[in-house]
């Protein structure tokens, strides 16, 4: 039987309700801000996705979201509807498409950051710099460790670098 050592298992504990109540916190701020009203939560990581990593296929995204490609097409052609992105076929392979930002979904993809980034400089008005810097780390530690679980699996060791 693996049985955690008493500190480990009290951290995780501590942690395990945190994020809890971060979860709760997030919800809170969707429920109590307008940020989301012109473009929902999907729509902004899928363009914002788009913005970051240039015009993909959607099987490309969906992967990069760690979404079905049905959901990931479903969102594709709500964003083409209103005029946010645009499917291209593929020079590549002319069976599938290639999903490109508008300039116009790209700007409310950027309204919304900008909103974003206004309400968290707000919210963390009193945090040092330093603070800031160690909340980012410890977030994309987090992250990178739920899309390792979750989305990309265990990275392959290579001859040089071993896992």
């Amino acid at each position: 039987m693996n049985r955690l050592a008493e500190p480990r298992r009290g951290a995780l504990a501590a942690v395990e309700r945190q994020t809890a109540i971060l979860t709760r916190h997030f919800e809170l701020l969707h429920r109590r801000t307008d940020i989301h009203d012109s473009l929902d939560r999907a729509e902004y990581l899928l363009l914002r996705a788009l913005d970051e990593s240039g015009p993909m296929r959607i099987s490309a995204l969906a992967t990069l979201l760690g979404l079905d490609p049905s959901t990931a097409g479903r969102q594709v052609a709500a964003l083409q509807a209103q005029g946010s992105v645009e499917r291209e076929p593929d020079p590549a392979d002319r069976r599938c498409t290639v999903v490109t930002p508008t300039p116009s979904g790209l700007e409310r993809m950027r309204h919304v950051r900008r909103m974003r980034t206004e309400m968290v400089a707000d919210l963390l008005a009193e945090w040092t710099d330093e603070d800031l810097l160690a909340f980012d780390a410890i977030l994309g530690k987090y992250n990178r460790s739920v899309a390792r679980r979750y989305l990309t699996g265990p990275a392959e060791p290579s001859p040089t670098h071993p896992a």
